[in-house]
């Protein structure tokens, strides 16, 4: 929402004032925010955990699937990339590729590009043949005795080139993994809230069909300042809390964050900043594919 807007600086400046504390001491700020980003998202999405970064909620979305599926296997896009801890390296084609290399517990799908990728915008059927190549791994995994925890993805893969996903795509793969007894992570951390202008979280484009098992949030959610979430479903979060190993996060959701976090929401309606995020992506849309139409060098623009 811009650097150093002020009402997020007043909303961070007077809860500082008042208190900020770890999240073992309850605060109207938690639940406020909570509900507050649940009235964004489908309702099925009704769980959510805070933490401090877009690292520590991917980090945490893995565990919520491998103990809710009880498998292992990760399946994520070529060229990925999904955080710095060590768990998600492993999930980060970008980066693994020039470290250690990949895990047996990981799989690496195409790119669903219809511009440079595997089917093209010619082709009878893109979306079924990219969703075909998720299922083909989702056998090969099987063959070799390995269960799929989840399918982790950006939607829209940002490192991997900005690419949109057509349309049904999500849906097709969805299908696939749940049948395997997987679930299906979207990860928002760079493109949600309002980013794309025509819905809150980019999943959305996808159509109202679809829904996430599980969404992460970083970057935007506290406009610099430290934030971030994971929303879940009723039956993954009771799963992981089955355990008896409670989740902590020491500042994770404490009282300055929330009211950071409530405060970006706010700027975002107050100002229409979704609504304007459609109409100058449109007009930039507009000249660029202008530009397109000039010179044969330029072969997308997206």
């Amino acid at each position: 929402v811009g650097h150093c807007h002020p009402e997020i600086v007043r909303a961070a400046h007077e809860q500082s004032q008042l208190l900020n504390t770890n999240s073992r001491y309850l605060h109207d700020n938690l639940v406020d925010y909570a509900e507050r980003l649940s009235r964004t998202l489908p309702p099925k999405l009704a769980r959510f955990y805070f933490l401090n970064s877009g690292s520590e909620a991917n980090d945490l979305a893995l565990r919520l699937a491998r103990q809710y599926t009880k498998h292992e296997d990760v399946i994520v896009l070529d060229h990925a990339y999904h955080g710095h801890l060590t768990s998600l390296i492993d999930i980060s084609p970008y980066k693994f590729r020039n470290l250690d290399g990949q895990k047996e517990w990981v799989h690496v799908a195409p790119v669903p590009d219809t511009y440079r990728g595997l089917y093209r915008e010619d082709h009878e059927d893109s979306v079924t043949s990219y969703a075909n190549e998720v299922k083909n791994i989702i056998e090969q995994a099987h063959k070799q005795g390995r269960k799929i925890a989840a399918f982790f993805v950006e939607s829209l893969p940002s490192v991997g080139g900005q690419i949109i996903p057509p349309a049904g795509y999500f849906q097709k793969v969805a299908e696939h993994v749940h049948n395997a007894g997987g679930v299906f992570i979207a990860d928002e951390i760079q493109v949600g809230f309002g980013r794309v202008g025509k819905h809150f979280w980019a999943f959305q484009l996808q159509g109202e069909d679809f829904i996430p098992d599980i969404v992460t949030m970083g970057k935007p959610i506290g406009n610099g300042h430290p934030i971030a979430c994971v929303a879940a479903t009723k039956e993954i979060a009771e799963a992981f809390a089955a355990t008896g190993v409670e989740y902590f996060n020491t500042f994770g959701g404490n009282p300055v964050s929330c009211a950071v976090g409530l405060a970006v929401l706010d700027v975002i309606e107050k100002e229409q900043l979704q609504t304007h995020a459609t109409e100058v992506g449109n007009f930039l849309m507009k000249l660029l594919k202008e530009q397109k139409n000039k010179h044969p060098i330029i072969g997308d623009v997206r």
